[in-house]
Order: structure tokens, then C-alpha cells, then sequence
């Protein structure tokens, strides 16, 4: 295992990790976790894949890794990601990063399925580099290459599906900023929304794991004012469609990877669990947690509520019926319309 490394962005050098010794070099460009948290190690970790989804352990299986720890399994690939351009080296290595990026999506097969067939033919690999160990998530899914530019799949039964196509229909519907998603066989696609253009920094690289409306409000109007609008909209989306998995992780901020700016919130993704995701749940009424999250928060902060969009009946009904797929169309409607109701505008 590297013991000592360079943190880099790019071809640029923005830290040394040296006997336990943390240096920036170059602190426009250096990730946001370690701008908080001057641990090296502990930010490798965050970036690898969940040991906990079977087709995780298949695939480290597969790639005959002898020490399966998280720390081990992003070193194997230089800690790099598609999403960002950060990546390691041992200190004086030639490395450039046009040699640790992923080219192909050859054990896709094996991460979303984990089917005996792909399990076999990534065993029998010569390049074991791939881009599955830095896909973090609870959710069995790969990274596939499509005309040359990545789609994230995810693997979704029907309700799971229309949750996370229905969120983002009606997402746009309401003029929200939303990442793409498209129906597949068994699983879900969606766009890397990245386009190797940007650096996704996830919430928690700036707020650990405090969820609390407010605190993150407080810390995007430091960071980045230009990201406010669009957390009140997704806040008040989750809300709606009964979200309760919105966590630091899955929501951050885009940045320029050449100057470091932070930009704007990233488009809403990871909606799979809203909704009808774990059966149609019961009609909402006074005491809904979400409910009551959300207009504590509105109470607490009117200046807001200039960016929440009104929402019509028609609206939520021509969503639904623009993804033809079996569900109770009314039911929806009414149960969304009626949170609605429940939030203080």
C-alpha cells in the first residue's frame, strides 16, 4: 500500500501526505474534504465502493485484490473517480492523469448483475482498472460507456423505476435543474452529469453527515450563494414526493476544474426511494415528518420562499401518464397534491 502520496488535481499538485503529514500546495484546487478534514486517508475512504453490495465482494473477487479495505481498493486505481478529476501518486512519480483515467466499462456487466457468466470473464482480465471500485452507493450499479461519454446504471424494479423517472419529470416540470434518466431492462440510466467538464464535491465533503436544512443552507450561502435557489426547490421536490433519502452524499455542488469555483448545485439526482419505491404509502396528514422538516425551515426562513414553484394537479397527472407505466394514476395525483397542500407556500 502507498504510504506517502501526492494529492493531485488533474496534472496539477495540490497536497503532499508524507509520514502521516498533511501539506497543501495548492489550495484552489483541492478537494472540499480536505480543505475540512486534513486527513488523506480518511478522504480515499469516502470514495470507495460499498463493501456492503454483493456484486462489490464479487467483483474484488474477481479482480483477485488480496486486501479488500476500502483505503486498498481506491489506491488500486489511484483514487480516481468519473465524477472528478482527483487522483493520487507516489511522491515522485511521472504519473500523468490521462494515465489513471478509465477508458473502458469492461466489468459493467459483472457490478450491475453480478451473473456467474461476468463473474468469470472478469477473472480471466488483463487491466483490472476500473472505474466500479470508486462507484459508492447502496445500490448494485456501473458505470457504461455510451458514444464515449459515461452513464451511471442502477439496478431498479418497476416502482423503483417510476419513482426516479416520475421525480425527474415532474422535477422539470417545475423548472428544477435535474439530472436525465431513462428507462433500461431491469436497471435505470443517467447521464454522468459531470460531462468531464466539472468536479462534483458532495455535501459531505463540506458538512460531514449534518443534514439540518438550515446548517446546509448557512454553509452554501458561505460557499456558494448561486446554489441556494436550487436546494430550497430540491428540498421542497423531496418534501413532495416523500424523499426520506436525501443525505450529503447524494446532492453537492459543481466546480470549475480549472480554477476551482464553485459554480452551482448540481443537477437533483438519486430519487429512487421517493414515492411509491416501498409500496404506496398511506395519504399524507398533519404530523408528516418531511412536512414538518420542511416548513420549520420555511418558517425559519421566509426569504426562501420566492423559489418554491407552484405545482397544479394537471401538472403532477401529465407526469405521471407521460412515462405509460402501470401505477394508480389517481392515487398518485391525489397524494402528492394533498403534501402540497400541507407545505406553507
Amino acid at each position: 500500500m502507498i504510504q506517502n502520496y501526492e494529492i493531485m488535481s488533474g496534472d496539477t499538485l495540490v497536497a503532499l501526505w508524507e509520514k502521516g503529514k498533511f501539506t497543501v500546495v495548492c489550495k484552489k484546487l483541492l478537494p472540499l474534504y480536505l480543505c475540512r478534514v486534513h486527513n488523506p486517508d480518511m478522504w480515499l475512504e469516502t470514495r470507495a465502493i460499498d463493501g456492503h453490495r454483493a456484486n462489490s465482494r464479487l467483483l474484488k473477487k474477481a479482480l483477485r485484490l488480496a486486501e479488500k479495505d476500502d483505503l486498498s481498493i481506491v489506491i488500486h486505481v489511484n483514487g480516481a473517480t468519473v465524477t472528478d478529476n482527483y487522483w493520487i501518486r507516489p511522491i515522485g512519480s511521472e504519473l500523468k492523469h490521462s494515465d489513471v483515467c478509465f477508458s473502458d466499462d469492461y466489468f459493467s456487466t459483472l457490478a450491475l448483475k453480478g451473473t456467474y457468466n461476468s463473474f468469470n470473464r472478469a477473472a480471466s482480465a488483463k487491466n483490472s482498472r476500473t472505474p466500479e471500485l470508486t462507484a459508492v452507493g447502496s445500490f448494485e450499479k456501473c458505470w457504461k460507456l455510451y458514444g464515449g461519454k459515461w452513464e451511471m446504471l442502477k439496478r431498479a424494479n418497476h416502482d423503483e423505476m417510476f419513482s426516479e423517472l416520475f421525480v425527474c419529470r415532474l422535477g422539470k416540470a417545475l423548472g428544477m435543474d435535474m439530472a436525465d434518466y431513462f428507462r433500461g431492462d431491469g436497471f435505470i440510466r443517467t447521464s454522468d452529469f459531470t460531462d468531464g467538464k466539472f468536479n462534483f464535491e458532495p455535501a459531505s465533503a463540506v458538512r460531514g453527515d449534518n443534514e439540518d436544512y438550515s446548517d446546509v443552507a448557512e454553509k452554501l450561502s458561505e460557499l456558494c450563494p448561486e446554489a441556494l435557489p436550487d436546494y430550497e426547490k430540491m428540498i421542497f421536490l423531496d418534501t413532495l414526493v416523500a424523499n426520506p433519502d436525501r443525505h450529503t452524499n447524494n446532492f453537492g455542488l459543481l466546480r470549475d476544474r480549472q480554477s476551482g469555483e464553485l459554480l452551482r448545485l448540481a443537477p437533483n439526482f438519486d430519487n429512487n426511494m421517493a414515492l411509491i419505491s416501498r409500496g404506496y404509502p398511506a395519504l399524507p396528514k398533519k404530523g408528516d415528518m418531511l412536512v414538518e422538516l420542511f416548513n420549520d425551515f420555511m418558517s425559519a426562513h421566509p426569504e426562501y420562499k420566492k423559489f418554491i414553484p407552484a405545482v397544479s394537479e394537471q401538472t403532477v397527472r401529465d407526469c405521471v401518464r407521460s412515462l405509460n407505466m402501470k401505477v394508480k394514476t389517481d392515487y398518485i395525483v391525489r397524494f402528492i397534491t394533498e403534501r402540497c397542500a400541507l407545505i406553507e407556500k
